[in-house]
């Protein structure tokens, strides 16, 4: 399994592609006849990578715009294969060279608080923003006059619905990214770090309360049921220990964690990161700890997933003191996550969406 995953191929962040396709431009502008097939940028590690170019061209005397298509490697990004275009454009007057950094279609505008970048700014990170600037001026820094750099996604408003953006109050597109400029596949720090930053919005919009869940289907059943803004609501997927931690770290009043049958029992067992890779539950074990704990009886019939556990349990007579006695001992042990006063609720989902048990 390790040895499989070594060998998954890296690619580079938006915000790298972003920042290849403003040198390109720059040098297609400083050398009008030049061919730009592939250009060698500095990354935040030190190193330089070089990356492909889809296309360059002249648009006017003084600007010029590039295309590089993201490679996102082996992960499964929803902005791989966009296209990710800079138009570099030099502005009249004299001076010390600067770079001016702006937002074109399909790239979002940040509408609320909590971001690394303010609100009415377009939503290009802080290192992202450094690349590209570092990236212009390696090329055309002796010209002694300002650029403006405007970054265009074509495709960025459709493959926006497909993340987190509206949510966070990124409307319009999506975001350039990248801390390092490289995405490393199904990147554990990618998504954590979504969960921070979904929890610094929160707190930023003013909320005490918020709800994470393990996946879409107990978000939407916790959404129907919660009187809680949209920016309440943190996908924290099988990252529970992680999330507590992170709510640990912040004066909320309150987290709700909302989940199904399976993960909620696995947060009972004691396991703080619920991904199948970590392992996959033994229906039989789960079985011996609810005997154990809750005096289930033994399992006469052949139970081959924890899902069929549940349904046993829906239809015994004692089942659902089992089911509730499960929740509360969940709630118990994750609740050693977080400090005095911080108060934690429980909402376990059904596999059709529906409230089975709230806890407390």
């Amino acid at each position: 399994m390790s040895k499989k995953r070594e060998r998954l191929r890296e690619g580079f962040s938006t915000g790298a592609c972003a920042a290849a396709a403003a040198k390109a431009a720059a040098l297609r502008l400083s050398n009008p006849d030049q061919r730009v097939d592939d250009v060698t940028i500095s990354f935040p590690d030190g190193l330089e990578r070089t990356m492909g170019v889809a296309w360059t061209r002249l648009t006017g005397r003084d600007s010029a715009e590039a295309c590089v298509v993201k490679d996102a490697g082996d992960d499964p990004d929803v902005t791989d294969g966009a296209e990710i275009i800079a138009m570099v454009e030099i502005e009249a007057g004299e001076g010390k060279p600067d770079v001016k950094i702006l937002g074109g279609t399909g790239v979002g505008t940040v509408t609320k608080p909590g971001l690394a970048i303010n609100p009415g700014e377009p939503a290009i990170n802080p290192v992202p923003r450094q690349m590209i600037r570092q990236a212009v001026l390696s090329e055309l820094g002796n010209i002694r006059k300002n650029v403006k750099v405007t970054i265009k996604v074509p495709q960025g408003k459709r493959l926006a619905g497909k993340t987190l953006n509206k949510r966070l109050g990124i409307v319009g597109g999506i975001s350039i990214l990248g801390t390092t400029g490289i995405v490393k596949p199904i990147s554990e720090a990618a998504w954590c770090a979504t969960i921070t930053v979904s929890m610094d919005v929160a707190l930023a919009v003013g909320l005490d309360t918020v709800c994470l869940s393990t996946g879409r289907s107990s978000e939407e059943a916790a959404m129907r049921t919660l009187n809680l803004r949209e920016e309440a609501f943190i996908a924290m997927g099988d990252y529970v220990g992680f999330s507590l931690k992170e709510v640990a770290s912040r004066p909320f009043k309150k987290v709700i964690i909302a989940c199904q049958w399976s993960k909620l029992v696995k947060m009972a067992m004691g396991w703080n990161q619920t991904h199948v890779r970590f392992g996959p539950l033994d229906p039989e074990k789960a079985a011996r700890f609810m005997h154990r704990h809750f005096g289930m009886e033994p399992c006469q019939d052949g139970i081959n997933t924890v899902r069929q556990l549940l349904a046993k349990l829906q239809g015994d007579p004692g089942g659902a003191d089992i089911i509730r006695g499960v929740c509360s001992y969940a709630r118990d042990r994750l609740g050693k996550f977080l400090p005095d006063g911080q108060a934690l609720n429980l909402i376990l989902v059904s596999y059709d969406k529906k409230i089975i048990h709230t806890e407390p």
